[in-house]
């Protein structure tokens, strides 16, 4: 059955207003993925069939798009708000992401409300430390065997994570190929775990609570990035994790 949905979050972060507008119009790939800049105007047309219905840089932006292109949705709407704080040197963001689910609705949700929680702590974590450098994306998936609510603890595991580490502690990290890196684990609960090095920003997606299997984005602000080489490696790292070849 179809049913509207809202999720409000507000948040404050230690950058400019202006810095957070660029990321939310022109930089989702430091953050969330790479889409087309919405045209600078109320009308125009915005990232995946949507329109702009409000554009007041950098105060006031929000598309809607009345056919989403997949079946658990219909409508979708995305609003932010954002305003100056300490005479400008820090920003307040007020976004809401509402629509239609039309099918599952409990479990769309509870899936889009901890997914939106990642998403903007990932906006803060680029905006604070890697924005405006460019940003070369990959994102991959896990095989059928991580569809479980167990697979982010495997993942965990793997990366040498210790039980009891906790979100903003320094960390020695095993990744692709048994190369060991330091990171910050800047963000961790039972659904995701997010890592942030000198140059990227590593996110892990426990997408088994909702039936679907895990997920790796990368975004990687290296001179030298390699998207390719990237989605490659963590790949077979990943299917090394679930025993697949």
């Amino acid at each position: 059955m179809s049913k509207e949905f809202e999720i409000v979050r507000e948040f404050e972060v230690d950058v400019p207003p202006e810095k957070v507008w660029e990321a939310i119009t022109s930089g989702t790939g430091g953050y969330l993925w790479p889409m087309d800049p919405p045209e600078p105007r109320e009308g125009g047309k915005g990232p995946f069939g949507s329109t702009v219905t409000a554009w007041d840089p950098p105060h006031r932006y929000t598309n809607r798009s009345e056919d989403v292109g997949f079946p658990v949705q219909s409508a979708n709407q995305l609003d932010y708000t954002i305003e100056p704080r300490d005479e400008g040197r820090r920003a307040w963001v007020r976004y809401v992401h509402s629509g239609i689910f039309t099918d599952d609705w409990n479990n769309q949700y509870d899936g889009a409300s901890k997914h939106t929680n990642f998403y903007l702590h990932t906006l803060c974590e680029y905006v604070t430390h890697f924005a405006p450098r460019p940003v070369t994306f990959a994102q991959l998936e896990g095989p059928a065997a991580s569809r479980t609510t167990q697979a982010l603890a495997a993942v965990g595991r793997a990366l040498g994570l210790a039980d009891d580490a906790a979100a903003g502690t320094k960390v020695g990290v095993r990744g692709p190929g048994g190369r060991a890196f330091d990171a910050v684990l800047d963000y961790r609960n039972p659904y995701f775990i997010g890592l942030r090095t000198d140059d990227a920003l590593i996110r892990f997606f426990g997408r088994g609570h909702w039936g679907a299997p895990l997920g790796i984005s990368i975004h990687d602000f290296a001179p030298d990035a390699d998207a390719e080489a990237n989605e490659s490696a963590w790949q077979d790292w990943l299917n090394g994790v679930f025993g697949q070849s």
